[in-house]
């Protein structure tokens, strides 16, 4: 029985992929789980399984194409299908995406609007696909806005709603529309003739910026178009900016005590597949202070505060040209050789591209951390739609003044950004008095 591949959802606020690869084609036998095709997302560079074994008998998205998540990208038939249906499956699914019984999908279609003896669609193919999005993001469009954008072919994925939970509102999408904001189409250039004007609330999330190349020669820069995963990146930390009035608190934390357990249980966990590095001590203080101060693991929906019942989370991964975020689920329930554990275990599935869709979802709370890179600190951005961050900086001996006496001290500065719709200073800062008492004062 054939088997339909779809776009997973790879990240609680994912609505959309972009194929990246095909690593098999059309008439080619695939085992369950083999890497079928590659994704790019603002979460996650991955590559797929297939959902069962067969063989690859149709592609419906091609290389390069950006569809919602749960769009049927390929169909592979059941691992009894035989050569004669495998080779007919090939000469019948064209590698553009259509089927032969089935008209070519509009997204592939002229930038006329229509193919030879069809007629043209009558909303934009964009638009569409950010219908969808939207919807998948429960931006709760009202069919006031939904009629506007379909009127003037506006994509809603551009404008960062003002109404509850950034939903898209009338004056939103209007004052976007005035502001001569691009349209929903494949061929929508951006309008440098109006980046002079004030950037209004539905303003598009990457508007053009006619300053970067003012005075500029065309030969005096080169033009490098964002990767999927960059732009959904800018895309995202853009929009949480624009949600969550963003404060931050700096702590210095002395790791001392944590140094001398790591160096003391370092080869006991590697034999028993961890990895204890500072990372490990952190996660687990984290996980005890959320569930300590339980505001900082929730979420704001409109005028109420969704708390979350799972600590979930998720550590930042750097990536060549991007981050991923995978999560830790139930960390609170976790000995520090789990939690180490699975940290090493996803790092390295990460930059393995091998992560699955429910490894970089449901996450209530994030870890980043720049002093790998040396940084003193940093100021994360909120990962939407969490309400808290904790950023770690570089772990280093400094001079410490204790009991009137100067001593060197392993210590590093971490740092909480916070939502302050939902959390004030005090409640941050409890919050990190927690954290910073749980690795000060370890007991293991």
């Amino acid at each position: 029985m054939p088997k339909s591949v779809v776009m997973p959802q790879m990240g609680e606020s994912v609505a959309e992929g972009t194929i990246v690869r095909w690593l098999k084609k059309v008439g080619d036998q695939v085992e369950r789980d083999e890497p079928l095709f590659e994704i790019s997302t603002d979460k996650v560079d991955a590559e797929i399984p297939s959902p069962s074994a067969g063989v690859l008998s149709e592609i419906r998205v091609k290389e390069g194409e950006t569809v919602p998540i749960n769009t049927v990208v390929g169909i592979v038939d059941d691992a009894e299908a035989t050569p004669a249906k495998s080779a007919k499956a090939s000469a019948s699914a064209p590698q553009d995406g259509a089927t032969a019984d089935k008209p070519a999908a509009p997204a592939s279609a002229p930038q006329g609007g229509a193919t030879a003896g069809t007629p043209a669609a009558p909303v934009a193919p964009a638009l569409a696909r950010a219908w969808s999005a939207a919807e998948s993001r429960e931006l709760r469009l009202s069919p006031v806005v939904r009629t506007i954008a379909r009127e003037h072919h506006v994509d809603v994925r551009n404008i960062a709603g003002s109404g509850d939970g950034g939903r898209v509102t009338k004056s939103d999408i209007l004052a976007y529309i005035d502001a001569g904001a691009p349209v929903a189409s494949a061929s929508a250039a951006p309008n440098a003739a109006t980046a002079d004007r004030p950037v209004s609330p539905g303003a598009p999330l990457l508007a053009p910026n006619p300053a970067a190349v003012a005075g500029l020669g065309a030969d005096k820069y080169e033009r490098q178009p964002m990767t999927v995963m960059r732009r959904k990146i800018a895309e995202h930390m853009v929009m949480s900016r624009r949600t969550s009035p963003h404060v931050h608190s700096a702590f210095e934390i002395d790791f001392t005590k944590v140094d001398e357990i790591r160096k003391a249980k370092k080869a006991e966990y590697e034999q028993a597949g961890g990895k204890l590095t500072y990372m490990s001590f952190i996660t687990g203080a984290c996980a005890a202070a959320l569930k300590a101060v339980p505001i900082v693991n929730a979420s704001v929906d409109g005028a109420d505060i969704l708390l979350k019942k799972e600590i979930n989370i998720g550590i930042a991964v750097a990536l060549e040209g991007g981050l991923i975020v995978p999560v830790i689920r139930n960390a609170d329930t976790m000995s520090l050789l789990e939690i180490s554990r699975t940290i090493a275990d996803l790092a390295a599935r990460a930059r393995e591209k091998k992560l699955k869709p429910d490894e970089v979802q449901g996450g209530t709370f994030t870890i980043t951390n720049p002093g790998v890179f040396g940084a003193l600190f940093g100021m994360p951005i909120i990962s939407q739609p969490q309400v808290a961050i904790v950023g770690v900086g570089a772990v280093e001996k400094r001079p410490v003044v204790l009991d009137d006496a100067v001593t060197i001290r392993l210590r590093a500065y971490m740092t909480i950004g916070y939502d302050h719709r939902i959390i004030d200073g005090a409640i941050a800062d409890e919050f990190m008095q927690h954290v910073k008492k749980k690795i000060e004062n370890w007991d293991e």
